[in-house]
């Protein structure tokens, strides 16, 4: 897997390397931030290697397609040549190809459409006022007259809003 050339410790060069671990190299391409997140990665089931979960120590080489599954997006990417350090973001195109389909890469730019009640930073945990003034807001909604257009958007039927 390694070979070193020169006898210095101060001189060692790499050769060209047959393989390398599939936690080390996804951390040195990019796809985490941490080889902590990589290894936990492919402990959770998260990463493939041609269709199989990988362990961390699973050697990848060059051609082998790597799917990597993080929050609702699986990126996909193609082992141009194995590498084990961590190289700058304008050499990674060097080392992997990224084949994710377009519709994943949607799932990113996707808005996140919820309700949320709004806070200072900083100002704490709500009081039993504010706690109140939030469920008397709940309250005054009338799930009965949401608009179609609104109901369409979050995939609401007639049925589902009966339920409400």
């Amino acid at each position: 897997m390694r070979d070193w050339k020169g006898t210095s410790s101060l001189t060692r060069n790499w050769t060209d390397m047959a393989d390398a671990r599939i936690d080390k190299y996804l951390w040195a391409i990019r796809a985490f931030k941490t080889r902590t997140d990589a290894t936990d990665a492919c402990k959770g089931g998260r990463v493939k290697v041609a269709g199989a979960n990988a362990k961390p120590s699973k050697e990848v080489k060059p051609g082998d397609v790597v799917q990597v599954r993080k929050g609702t997006v699986t990126f996909t990417y193609k082992v141009l040549q194995p590498l084990e350090r961590r190289v700058g973001a304008k050499l990674v195109p060097e080392y992997a190809q990224n084949l994710t389909p377009e519709a994943e890469l949607q799932k990113l730019r996707a808005p996140v459409e919820t309700f949320f009640v709004t806070r200072d930073r900083g100002a704490g945990r709500p009081t039993k006022k504010d706690r109140r003034e939030m469920e008397e807001a709940w309250d005054a909604i009338d799930f009965n007259d949401i608009p179609d257009d609104v109901a369409a958007r979050f995939g609401l039927t007639d049925e589902d809003i009966d339920q409400l």
